[in-house]
């Protein structure tokens, strides 16, 4: 069967419908507490490295951790007060997972233009797993 719509015409209908933030505009907020970033990535991508202060949903659970119908809800996401900025790779993956939550319902969420790829070619800051689990602990 022929793929009658691909990627990237997929891709480019939720780049047309979705909000999208450039690379400085997430970094001059990383410190507001108004927004929650997201690393929708794959595990394995962690390795590279990932946003200060970023929440790991991978895309694979995105939706289910979204719905409070679900048995597998994040509380995270219940809150309403705060906007969801959402990153993948290379903001591919970020564009239709933004897409699918703003057809859940929710409005306030966004995505990073190129994606973790982006961030780090412009030399905006990261953090790696180790200072990120010492963050979560409390140790660093």
């Amino acid at each position: 069967m022929p793929i009658t719509k691909g990627f990237r015409a997929l891709v480019d209908e939720a780049m047309a419908q979705v909000k999208t933030y450039s690379v400085d505009e997430v970094k001059a907020r990383l410190n507001d507490p108004k927004i929650q970033i997201v690393d929708i990535r794959d595990v394995r991508e962690l390795t590279a490295g990932t946003l200060p202060g970023s929440y790991h949903a991978p895309r694979g659970m995105l939706e289910f951790w979204v719905d409070p119908a679900s048995p597998y809800h994040k509380p995270l996401f219940a809150d309403e007060g705060k906007e969801f900025i959402l990153f993948c790779g290379a903001g591919w993956r970020s564009a239709l997972a933004t897409k699918t939550l703003q057809d859940m319902g929710m409005a306030n969420v966004a995505h990073i233009d190129g994606g973790y790829a982006e961030w780090v070619k412009q030399g905006a800051p990261t953090e790696t797993l180790e200072e990120r689990k010492a963050r979560a602990s409390g140790c660093g």
